[in-house]
């Protein structure tokens, strides 16, 4: 039986770490246990940073909603309650952008909660 020397798929594989190495610094670009470490690392942090991505962004969205309902005179919680009593199923995302760019849209979404919740007051 035929040796094996491994030859093309070693080299594949070292080139595509050292592929994905490019542009750090030192030997960790160049030298390949060096490049397998750091992009085994780099990888670890940028499937950590996905999901952190998420997070952030969604805490971002809260801010901005937030600060945007207290100027139309509510608050981010009683803002929430009342789009979901008016059966408004916008999400954080887009409703931070409308509060970005389209403050009097936002300004009639606020007002369809206040009126939500005005007559579940009544209602109570």
């Amino acid at each position: 039986m035929p040796r094996a020397k491994r030859g093309n798929k070693r080299l594949e594989r070292r080139k595509k770490i050292l592929k994905l190495a490019k542009g750090y610094r030192g030997t960790k670009s160049k030298l390949y246990r060096s490049a397998k470490e750091s992009v085994e690392r780099g990888l670890n942090f940028a499937y950590s940073g996905r999901k952190l991505k998420k997070r952030d962004f969604r805490s971002l969205w809260i801010v901005r909603i937030g600060a945007a309902a207290r100027l139309n005179g509510l608050n981010y919680s009683q803002l929430m309650h009342g789009l979901k009593l008016a059966n408004i199923e916008l999400d954080r995302k887009v409703l931070a952008d409308l509060a970005v760019h389209q403050p009097e849209s936002f300004a009639q979404v606020v007002e369809q909660a206040k009126n939500a919740l005005q007559t579940n007051k009544a209602a109570a």
